[in-house]
This record gives C-alpha cells, structure tokens and sequence, in this order.
C-alpha cells in the first residue's frame, strides 16, 4: 500500500484501518506537501517519496489510498490505473461526470479494482431502510429526506476558523464546501434508496465572508418515482443529528443517532416498531481488499459514484443559475 497525501481530514482514519487489516501493509507515502507528508511518514514509520510517478512505478506498491485534495483526484486515478495500482479513494470521485466515467473508462482497461468510500452505505440506518423499501413496507415513498451536518466552520475563543481545516474552504483544491464534503453522505444514501434522479433544485449558502465555498447546503431532488428528496448539510451546525426519514403512504421510517423505527397503518395501536439492523455489511475498505483477492463484488457500485457526482454537479449549476436542473 503507499498513502496518497494526508490531506483529507479522513487520512488518518485509513491509515488505521488499513493498518489493522492483516492483509495490508503501508510502505511509502507521498504527499504534494513535502513537510505534511516526512511527518506522516515518520510518524507511520514508512519511507516517504517526492515524485509520484515514483510510487506508481513501483512494483512491490500493489494499491494506493487517495485522501489528496479533491481536483487531484482525475490525475492520480487515472495514473494509478496506467501502473495497474488498485484505488481506494476518498467522495468524491471527481466533480464532473465527464472525469468520472473517464475514470470508469481507465479503471476497466486495466482491470484494476476501485472503490471509493461510501461508507454509510453499510451501517445500520441505511441497511434498516433498503430492506423497508424492498420489502414495500410504506407502501409508495413519496418523500424522504436526509441531514448530515457538524460543526467544523464554527469558531470558538477567538479562533479565526472552526476545527475543520482551512484548505477544506479552497474552491479550487476542494471543488465545493459543505455539499460536495458532508453532503455526500446524504445524497449517496438518497440515490441508493429513491432510484433515478430527474432534476435538482439547489440552495448553497455561504454565511462568513471569509469562505468561497458554501458552508450549508439543501437540495431538492425529484426521481423518477415521483417521490421528493430533501437533502440537507451544513458545517455550522452543533449538536445536529444524522437524520434519515421515509414517509409513505402506509407508513413512516425514521433514524436518528443509532435508532430506528417505524410506524406502519397496519400496526394495530399505530404505535412505533423499533428495527434492529436486517444484516451485517463489511466496510467500504474491507469490501475493496476482498474484491482485491477473491475478486467479489462490493455491494458499493459504480452507480453510487457516478450519480453522487451527477447529484453535485447538477446542484452547484441550479445554485449558480438559480433554477431547477433538469437531469436526462
């Protein structure tokens, strides 16, 4: 494994994963800051490489992890599937369909296995709500709606900035603020849930001065279902609950903070049910390895990252043009 720059806030998090999984082995890092990368590198006891063609070239590197800044993402992947590494990397997968299914394209061609973390997709809130749905359970879903927000923007005690990272409000290197970041995660989630998207209608606002990226977002999408989704993200929000809610015409689901419920008319006092998770799902990380070695297939697709950019781009162009986007 070599590690692809520390400068996601979620490094870290792969690194610890990677290196508790008995079939992975950290060997070099590389970062496009010299100084943030020696340090990772001696703090992981790794050697650290310059030159990312380096690290490509390589042959004992059999697969790299990607928490680079956003707008490298294209370059790196489409490097990484020239040397044949397999690629794990950080949402998304790029901002623009056009680089996505680029990167699709190349990945194919040198039938390298790549994932990107989508990690919701496994946990309980989600796995409660697919079976609810296919199972039909509230009967036609007309609406759902999803919030995810922290407070990484908000200063305390004079601070100049929240404890997110500065760099996370550079358009250039982030692509976007709160909705391509945080907002990923509910719009996956909806994607996965509601089907085919046919428009966006987009609200990106940006309460401090001293940001060019958006700090909350809402967006509005219709499916081809006809049922609405509401999608919801900020980074000024304290305290606030994951929120994931289903309302049907015979019933309701709701997740907040590790709980989940649902009211159905065929409940006879119309009272809540409590669900336990249907099944268990291995992570994001894990699911790539073992689709590494046995050559399995990840219950995360290629649909979830493909149509998490289409969600992104779609919402960034209603913002700018202050309309509703139609999808075809």
């Amino acid at each position: 494994m070599a590690l692809l720059s520390r400068w996601h806030v979620h490094a870290d998090d792969y690194a610890k994963e990677a290196m508790e999984n008995t079939d992975m082995q950290i060997k070099k890092v590389w970062d496009d800051s010299i100084e943030r990368g020696k340090q990772w590198a001696n703090e992981l006891g790794v050697s650290f490489e310059e030159n990312i063609d380096n690290v490509m070239k390589d042959d004992d590197i059999d697969a790299i992890i990607v928490t680079t800044s956003t707008n490298l993402h294209p370059e790196i992947i489409r490097k990484a599937c020239q040397y044949k590494k397999h690629i794990y990397t950080e949402k998304v997968l790029a901002l623009t369909v056009e680089e996505s299914e680029e990167i699709w394209k190349a990945k194919l061609e040198s039938n390298v296995q790549l994932m990107v973390s989508l990690p919701r997709l496994t946990e309980k809130e989600f796995l409660c709500a697919e079976d609810v749905v296919e199972k039909g359970l509230l009967g036609k879903i007309t609406m759902i709606r999803c919030r995810l927000a922290h407070d990484g923007a908000v200063t305390r005690g004079g601070e100049k900035i929240g404890w997110l990272p500065d760099r996370f409000y550079d358009k250039q290197l982030a692509g976007g603020g709160a909705l391509v970041d945080l907002g990923a995660h509910p719009i996956y989630l909806t994607n996965r849930l509601m089907g085919n998207p046919t428009s966006v209608y987009a609200h990106l606002q940006s309460l401090s001065d001293q940001y060019e990226v958006d700090d909350s977002a809402v967006v509005t999408v219709e499916y081809e279902s006809g049922a609405i989704g509401i999608i919801e993200t900020s980074f000024l929000s304290h305290g606030s609950p994951f929120q994931l809610e289903l309302y049907g015409t015979e019933g309701t689901f709701l997740a907040e903070e590790g709980k989940v419920k649902i009211k159905r008319k065929q409940h006879q006092d119309d009272g809540w049910l409590e669900l336990e998770a249907p099944k268990q799902v291995a992570s994001p990380m894990k699911q790539w390895v073992d689709a590494i070695q046995t050559n399995s297939t990840p219950t995360i697709t290629k649909e979830d990252f493909l149509q998490l950019t289409v969600i992104n781009q779609a919402a960034a162009l209603s913002h700018k043009q202050k309309k509703r986007v139609e999808i075809r």
